[in-house]
C-alpha cells in the first residue's frame, strides 16, 4: 500500500517537472524569438514573417501556391497574402499565375530575394548559435531529437 503512495508522488513529482519543462521551453522560445524580430527590424528592416515566408519559399526553386505556402507556414491565407504583397513590392519575391487556374498563384523568390534572404539567413544563423551557445552539438542533437518526437507523437 505504501508503494502506491510512492508511485503516486513519484507520478505527481514527474507532472510537475513536465510542467516547469514546458513553462521554461515557452519562455524561452519568446526570448529567442523577441531577439530575432528586433534583430531582423533593426539590421535588415524587415520582420520575422516576411523572413519566414521567404524562408519557405527558399525550398522550393519553382515556388509555391498561396494555399500551400499559407499550409507550410501554419497560418491562413489572408495572413501570407500581405507579407507576399509586401515582399513583392520590394521584388523580394514574383507572382506567376497558375495556367488553367485563374484564382492560383504561384509565389517564388526573386534573384534580389534569393540573395537578401541568403544575407539574412546567415545572419539569423549566427543569432541562433549565440543566442543557444549553452548547449554543444551532442546536446542540441539530442533535444533535436526529443522535441521532433513530441511534435510527431500521435494525438489521442
Amino acid at each position: 500500500m505504501a508503494q502506491q503512495g510512492t508511485d503516486k508522488i513519484t507520478e505527481a513529482e514527474e507532472s510537475k517537472a513536465r510542467l516547469r519543462l514546458w513553462l521554461r521551453m515557452l519562455k524561452s522560445t519568446r526570448r529567442v524569438e523577441a531577439v530575432l524580430r528586433d534583430r531582423l527590424r533593426s539590421e535588415f528592416d524587415t520582420t520575422l514573417p516576411r523572413f519566414d515566408v521567404m524562408a519557405a519559399l527558399a525550398r522550393f526553386d519553382t515556388g509555391l501556391k498561396m494555399s500551400a505556402l499559407s499550409g507550410v507556414l501554419r497560418v491562413s491565407n489572408g495572413n501570407v497574402t500581405g507579407i507576399v504583397d509586401r515582399l513583392a513590392e520590394d521584388g523580394h519575391v514574383v507572382r506567376v499565375q497558375v495556367p488553367g487556374d485563374r484564382r492560383a498563384s504561384m509565389v517564388r523568390l526573386t534573384r534580389k530575394g534569393e540573395e537578401e534572404f541568403a544575407r539574412q539567413a546567415a545572419a539569423h544563423e549566427a543569432w541562433i548559435a549565440e543566442l543557444l551557445a549553452d548547449f554543444d552539438a551532442a546536446e542540441a542533437d539530442l533535444l533535436s531529437d526529443r522535441f521532433d518526437a513530441v511534435s510527431h507523437r500521435d494525438e489521442t
